[in-house]
């Protein structure tokens, strides 16, 4: 092999090497934060986060039939309702300063990572509703803070625990129907 050849291959090696180092990294930086979580022993059996201990699975009324979202305006609660029509899983939000009217609504748009209304990093936003010009969605902040928005802002992020929101990220696609009740 010429001296040539063998730089050649040389350069090509070191490309391909630089290729799998990036998707590598691209590939760890969108990973869930805990690979080793364990799925729920039964898919079909109600869950809730640890904080959630002793609330109720029991769904508002007028919440709909068959898989969906359920968000309470007054108890700033989220229900993610399986095919069944049994709830999978509830959490506590932190609403925004801005609520969607109660009515049924889609999934219309999905960002992994971006920056708030607020200024806060979050990820996996689930958008649903627009109110006054103003995207309505649920999302995780990435210091995992919930904190109540500003009241003198305008803002729809509704706020959950990083946990709950890969659960949200996992089950509301595009077009899941999600319905919203006092």
């Amino acid at each position: 092999m010429s001296r040539s050849s063998s730089g050649f291959v040389a350069g090509l090696t070191a490309a391909a090497l630089a290729v799998v180092g990036f998707l590598a990294y691209q590939a760890s930086a969108s990973a869930p934060d805990d690979l080793n979580a364990r799925p729920d022993k039964s898919p079909t059996s109600p869950t809730k986060s640890p904080k959630d201990k002793g609330d109720s699975l029991a769904l508002p009324a007028q919440s709909g039939t068959g898989k969906r979202v359920v968000y309470s305006l007054d108890q700033d609660r989220v229900w993610l309702v399986g095919e069944s029509g049994k709830a999978k899983r509830t959490y506590k939000v932190t609403p925004s300063t801005v609520d969607p009217a109660p009515g049924q609504y889609k999934v219309t748009s999905r960002s992994g990572q971006v920056t708030g209304s607020d200024g806060v990093q979050i990820e996996h936003v689930v958008r649903f509703a627009a109110v006054d010009g103003i995207a309505v969605g649920f999302s995780a902040a990435l210091n995992g803070s919930t904190e109540k928005p500003d009241p003198g802002r305008k803002t729809g992020g509704i706020r959950s625990s990083r946990e709950d929101g890969n659960a949200m990220w996992d089950f509301a696609i595009i077009e899941t129907k999600v319905v919203v009740v006092k």
